[in-house]
């Protein structure tokens, strides 16, 4: 073959590779590129936050005790950090690889997660084509090689009448332009925006959904509601469908009420996740009636410091705390405060004291109906 002809084939040979790729190179690099353009933006400024856009995106305000209105910002790959229930040393920084071609994976570390017995898991038959489950069902796996979409996936329970509570453990980095815990009912279409990325959870009156960014959303509309979530963080929800009310927690302190007026509704937990290569996963899914043996030890959670072991501290026969300790363990571990007497509060702190007061009007206020 002349050199003239070896060049050629070569030539069309790069221009194969490069049509097959071109597209996802395409959105990586532009994405790199408003990433590079905003944070000299930032530095000129002088501007130490990233705000939200419309969609929903990263923020990089670490911990502003206050919000700021929305403002437009770029969606950043940068996941968030510092915000861990533990502090294993895999959690404290994000294990990103700048060279775009993988987010590492380090072994999860095993922190908060004392349950054995799950009330619910993921279901395989009503979730998102990107998504694969691991660990007994407990944890699933988003768009295990990369991301064109919005992948989600709901419980394989409907939550019935009475008490339900679950966590879920973030348990790879965190970034992108959503990842979202929440509630919905059988009507949210899983698959709906796998071409499209959005916040799925509250784009629509099925939905309720808390952002990674610290967003609540429902019905398409968003409002602050706490400080951001990553990997490692906790997210527990509480929802009470005896007196409607629909409760986050962060890190196992109590963020505050997302919704009321719930009851008659039948909804299902759900993830949703537009990030390459993330994972959740339930490390706590529990569910009581509605009964008076519930409801005396939500109210002595309340009354008792959140620093204070409930059953360690009431005079209680042993057999009575084991008792309690399987069945409503986890009311009794509810957090609706910050810190110590000893210690003070943190201005940036996610926990609101609304969190037990809001609650508390609605339990008065359903008795007095009743």
């Amino acid at each position: 073959m002349s050199r003239e002809g070896k060049v050629a084939y070569l030539s069309r040979n790069s221009m194969a590779r490069r049509t097959r790729s071109s597209r996802a190179w395409h959105f990586v690099l532009s994405g790199v590129r408003r990433e590079a353009d905003t944070r000299a933006v930032a530095l000129a400024t002088g501007t130490r936050g990233w705000g939200y856009d419309s969609d929903g995106q990263h923020s990089d305000s670490d911990s502003e005790p206050e919000f700021s209105s929305l403002s437009p910002s770029i969606p950043s790959a940068i996941p968030v950090t510092g915000e861990s229930y533990c502090n294993c040393e895999n959690q404290s920084e994000a294990p990103y690889c700048s060279s775009l071609h993988s987010l590492h994976r380090v072994k999860d570390c095993q922190c908060g997660e004392e349950d054995e017995y799950f009330d619910w898991v993921w279901d395989d038959l009503n979730k998102s084509t990107a998504t694969l489950l691991t660990c007994d069902n407990r944890k699933v796996n988003f768009h295990m090689e990369y991301s064109c979409g919005t992948a989600a996936i709901r419980g394989n329970k409907e939550l019935a009448d009475g008490q339900h509570f679950w966590e879920i453990k973030m348990t790879s980095p965190v970034y992108g332009t959503d990842m979202m815990v929440g509630i919905g009912t059988s009507d949210v279409n899983l698959d709906k925006y796998r071409h499209t990325f959005c916040s799925l959870l509250g784009k629509d009156e099925d939905s309720w959904g808390l952002s990674y960014t610290g967003l609540l959303h429902h019905k398409g509309d968003k409002t602050n509601f706490s400080s951001r979530f990553g990997q490692g963080s906790i997210i527990g929800v509480h929802l009470d469908t005896w007196h409607g009310t629909l409760t986050f927690f962060k890190n196992r302190k109590c963020i505050g009420v997302a919704a009321t007026k719930l009851q008659n509704k039948k909804f299902y937990p759900m993830v949703c996740s537009t990030a390459a290569k993330s994972s959740m996963k339930v490390i706590r899914s529990c569910a009581s009636c509605t009964s008076l043996q519930y409801l005396c030890c939500y109210r002595l959670r309340q009354l008792l410091p959140d620093y204070v072991d409930t059953l360690e501290v009431l005079p209680l026969p042993p057999g009575l705390k084991q008792v309690l300790h399987n069945k409503l363990g986890w009311v009794l571990s509810m957090n609706y405060s910050t810190s110590k007497p000893s210690s003070s509060s943190s201005s940036g702190s996610d926990s609101d004291s609304s969190c037990g007061s809001d609650a508390e009007a609605c339990q008065r206020k359903r008795c007095r109906r009743t």
